[in-house]
């Protein structure tokens, strides 16, 4: 019997659940630009659920087209939507978004920080965009063995360990990125991306030998570095934790420099 020439398997893609509270193109362009100090492309291809639940009052028409568009600018592929009204289900049908609301939410694998900005050494950020059905919660910790990557992590390269630390032993590159369910340990140059405790492990930290990165999260509270990492922290051997501030219930980024 010959083989088949279409196959369906299913399978658990990369990708983000991006909750949105407004719907006009101009004021989600106007945030987008704030959060990711105008940079295009900042994701790298990722699929995004656009999540219309916090909206607080719909217009009585939206542009979905645009608002696509907007996800697209930033590297994301949108491919579906959650919480529309039905009167908008027709309009949605002719951009190819798919209605997603019955569909259960599973694990994807990449975490998405929703952003602030800051200019504190105590950097921060809040949650704007989560890993749908993470699996670990903010007590828990990962099970799975520790993953050693020998080699340097390279511009466009991505590693991602869900359960566990990572240990790199010759660091990241520029346009790398690594992705943690538990720790990361850099014994090299931190360049490109660090994603900590990707699925909510608030006590994941990160440590750097040569603290130099685009972006470092924990548990979805983030920094980036658009204008270069201040000169006290720079270069530096570096960890970052999360601490909570006093009298807040919110997480906020410490970033301290380890004594030899």
């Amino acid at each position: 019997m010959p083989e088949p020439i279409v196959r369906f398997t299913p399978t658990n893609l990369a990708g983000f659940v991006v909750t949105l509270a407004a719907t006009s193109p101009a004021r989600l362009a106007d945030e987008l630009h704030k959060v990711f100090a105008g940079a295009n492309r900042y994701f790298a291809g990722e699929v995004a659920v656009l999540d219309f639940s916090e909206v607080p009052e719909w217009p009585t028409q939206v542009d979905w087209a645009g608002i696509a568009a907007l996800m697209r600018r930033i590297g994301l592929q949108p491919v579906g939507v959650r919480s529309v009204p039905e009167s908008f289900h027709t309009a949605l049908a002719r951009t190819n978004l798919a209605l997603l609301d019955a569909i259960p939410a599973e694990r994807t694998a990449s975490p998405m920080p929703q952003a602030t900005r800051a200019v504190t050494p105590e950097w921060n950020g809040p949650l704007a965009a989560t890993p749908e059905g993470a699996k670990a919660g903010p007590s828990e910790s990962p099970t799975s063995a520790t993953r050693i990557i020998d080699r340097p992590v390279r511009s466009g390269q991505q590693i991602h360990h869900p359960d566990g630390d990572v240990i790199l032993m010759n660091g990241v590159n520029p346009g790398g990125e690594v992705i943690a369910g538990g720790h990361i340990i850099c014994w090299g140059p931190l360049a490109g991306r660090a994603i900590a405790g990707a699925y909510g492990l608030e006590s994941a930290r990160i440590f750097a030998q040569r603290f130099q990165p685009e972006l470092v999260a924990i548990a979805g509270i983030f920094k980036t570095f658009e204008q270069g990492v201040p000169s006290a922290f720079s270069g530096k051997p570096v960890q970052v934790r999360l601490e909570p501030q006093s009298e807040k219930t919110e997480m906020r980024l410490q970033f301290e420099i380890i004594e030899p």
